[in-house]
C-alpha cells in the first residue's frame, strides 16, 4: 500500500530526542546535534507505532506540488530561520532549560527574511495570526519554483510547465523491486510532497550523474516501502542500519494508520551516512520518458530530453544512469 506525502511541519522523531551541544553530524552549519533516546515518543505510541507502515527516507530536499498564478506549480521546501543573535540566545536559554519551551521569538526581529510568496507549511501553528516556531526555532515553509530563480535550477531541471509534468523515479509496479524514471502530470501530484535528489543536492549520496552532465528527479513520499522492516525498537534499529542491506537508507519514516508521521534518522543512533553503497543503488531501474516539447528553448539539452533518449533502457541501478557528452 502507497503512502501519500502529507504537508505538514517536520516529521518528529519515533523515539524521545535530547539535544547535544556538539556539532550537528547532519547539516554542517548546526552547531546542535539531536539523537534519539530509547524510549518511544509518546505520540507515536498513542498512533500505534507498531503497526505503521515502513518507508525508506530519502536524502534529498523537500518539494511540494499546489497551485500558484493558476497553474500546478512545484514548491520547494524553504524553512525561516532565526538570524545569528536570536539563535544564540535561543541556544543559551535551551542550555539552561531541560526541555527547550517557553522561548519568546519575535517574529519580526527575530527571524531571516523570505521572499514575499512564502508561505508557511500546513500544520505550522499560528498564534494570533503569527506562524509558531517549531521545537528548533524553524517556521517550515514553501516558495515556488519560478524558472527566473536561478537559485532552484535543479528543482526547475525536473518539472515542465509547458507540459505541466515532472520526472519520477517510482517503482515500476507496486511491490517490485524494479524502479522506473518516468514523466507524471503535475495534476497527478497535486497536494503531494516530494522528495528531489540528485547530483547537485545534498552532496549526491546515490552517485547520481556528473557534474558535466548531472541528473535529478522527483520521488514522491511514501513510494518506496521497506519490506521486513525491524520492529520499533532502539536496538533493533540500531542493528538493522548497520548489518542488513536494507539498512543502507538514510532513514525510516513510519505511516500510521491515523495518519501521523514519525521518522529515523541514522545520525539519530549516532549511525554515520552517507556510508558506501546505498540501498536505493541494489535496485534495477528502467527508463520510461517519451518526451517532446517543440516550444521550450534549448529542449534538446534539457533533462527530459536526455531521458527521453534512453527511454526503454535497463540500469542495473540509477547510479549506472550516464548521459551522452
Amino acid at each position: 500500500m502507497r503512502r501519500r506525502g502529507t504537508v505538514q511541519q517536520k516529521i518528529p522523531c519515533v523515539f524521545m530526542t535530547e539535544i547535544q551541544d556538539a556539532p550537528s553530524g547532519k547539516r554542517e552549519a548546526q552547531p546542535f546535534r539531536v539523537v534519539a533516546t530509547e524510549h518511544l515518543n509518546s505520540s507515536s505510541l498513542d498512533s500505534d507505532i507498531h503497526t505503521a507502515f515502513a518507508t525508506e527516507k530519502l536524502d534529498g530536499t523537500c518539494c511540494y506540488i499546489s497551485t500558484y498564478k493558476g497553474q500546478h506549480y512545484l514548491w520547494a521546501r524553504l524553512d525561516r530561520k532565526p538570524n545569528k543573535q536570536a539563535e544564540k540566545k535561543f541556544r543559551k536559554f535551551q542550555s539552561s532549560h531541560k526541555n527547550g519551551t517557553g522561548f519568546t521569538w519575535n517574529l519580526q526581529e527575530d527571524f531571516k527574511a523570505v521572499p514575499d510568496n512564502w508561505v508557511p507549511a500546513q500544520k505550522v501553528q499560528h498564534l494570533d495570526g503569527d506562524p509558531v516556531p517549531d521545537e528548533y526555532g524553524h517556521i517550515p515553509g514553501w516558495v515556488p519554483v519560478e524558472k527566473s530563480n536561478k537559485q532552484y535550477c535543479w528543482h526547475s531541471s525536473v518539472i515542465d510547465y509547458e507540459t505541466g509534468e515532472a520526472l519520477l523515479l517510482r517503482p515500476l509496479r507496486e511491490g517490485e523491486e524494479m524502479l522506473e524514471i518516468t514523466c507524471a502530470p503535475l495534476s497527478e501530484l497535486q497536494e503531494q510532497t516530494l522528495e528531489l535528489i540528485g547530483t547537485n543536492v545534498n552532496g549526491n549520496p546515490y552517485g547520481l550523474g556528473s557534474k558535466k552532465r548531472p541528473i535529478h528527479f522527483l520521488v514522491p513520499h511514501g513510494i518506496l516501502n521497506i519490506r521486513d522492516p525491524p520492529p520499533v525498537s532502539y536496538k533493533e534499529l540500531y542493528t538493522w542500519f548497520s548489518e542488513c542491506d536494507q539498512g543502507q537508507v538514510e532513514g525510516i519514516v513510519w505511516h500510521c494508520n491515523d495518519g501521523a508521521l514519525f521518522k529515523l534518522h541514522r545520525h539519530h543512533v549516532n549511525l554515520t551516512w552517507p556510508n558506501g553503497k546505498t540501498f536505493l543503488n541494489a535496485r534495477p531501474v528502467v527508463i520510461h520518458v517519451d518526451w517532446h516539447n517543440d516550444h521550450l528553448e534549448d529542449s534538446h539539452q534539457s533533462l527530459f530530453s536526455a531521458f527521453s533518449n534512453l527511454n526503454g533502457q535497463h540500469f542495473s541501478c540509477v547510479e549506472d544512469i550516464m548521459f551522452e557528452m
